[in-house]
């Protein structure tokens, strides 16, 4: 199912409610439990998700419309997972850029980088996903992959995300959601508040309440409509949205008007 969303459909931004504790998401919180958990990153997501997380990752490269020459961002890249599976299927002349502001992860995200990639260079740069450092109107398509919910100012993240995004170019997201259907809603809700926590913290010993927030910020983060709204907010149209696995994650994107659009 997609789900189209235009300047006519928008409904009011949906908001933490106010009974819900503020989940700490400051740039230093998040920086350091990612750092914790570096090592164990990539194990850890493939066990959680029973591996299903390489299939949405796979749907989402197949949306990017990647044409020769213009390079392509993925921020929050993390371990990189999805930028490299963009470079393998970019053409030669396309640059594939992954940025996080994460030390650790880009680390092992270097380190993971095939020579048998297509793309003629992928690179991992430190930076924050609120302040990127390039010029506007810059990749041909921007992504990111379960880390927008993690940045402290999720419209900012959004607005950059538009800014360096080249006129008639692509904004990917992909991000978990909540499903809606019944009896599904339950159990998904049982195991990412209870047994989701109880295995990341075995695997995760550092860091023991990196996978307690993991469930709290999804839990708290828009979702389906509401997120496309704050898509839409940040400058992008024909913004649409695709649920994934019943609902657990969903792919939306956008694009950013070319100048007689604005």
């Amino acid at each position: 199912m997609v789900a189209s969303v235009t300047d006519h459909d928008k409904q009011p931004i949906s908001e933490t409610r106010a009974d819900t504790p503020t989940l700490d998401k400051s740039g230093s919180r998040v920086r350091e439990m990612f750092r914790q958990i570096a090592p164990r990153y990539d194990a850890m997501n493939h066990l959680l998700s029973l591996s299903i997380d390489r299939y949405w990752r796979w749907r989402t490269v197949r949306q990017l419309r990647i044409k020769e020459d213009l390079p392509v961002l993925d921020t929050c890249t993390g371990t990189g997972d999805l930028a490299i599976a963009i470079a393998k299927k970019s053409p030669i002349s396309v640059s594939v850029i992954g940025s996080d502001f994460c030390h650790a992860m880009l680390e092992i995200a270097r380190r993971k980088r095939s020579p048998k990639t297509s793309s003629e260079s992928i690179e991992f740069i430190e930076a924050d996903s609120q302040a990127l450092p390039f010029p506007e109107n810059t990749f041909q398509c921007v992504t990111v992959a379960f880390g927008l919910r993690n940045v402290t100012d999720t419209d900012q993240g959004l607005r950059e995300m538009t800014r360096v995004s080249v006129p008639g170019g692509q904004v990917v997201v992909l991000e978990f959601s909540q499903p809606r259907m019944i009896g599904l809603k339950q159990l998904y809700g049982f195991y990412f508040r209870n047994v989701l926590p109880r295995i990341g913290q075995w695997f995760a010993r550092n860091d023991k309440s990196a996978y307690t927030y993991l469930p709290e910020s999804v839990g708290q983060f828009p979702d389906g409509q509401a997120l496309a709204d704050r898509m839409i907010a940040a400058g992008l149209r024909d913004v649409q949205f695709t649920p994934l696995t019943f609902g657990v994650a969903t792919i939306y994107q956008g694009t950013k008007p070319t100048d007689g659009e604005a």
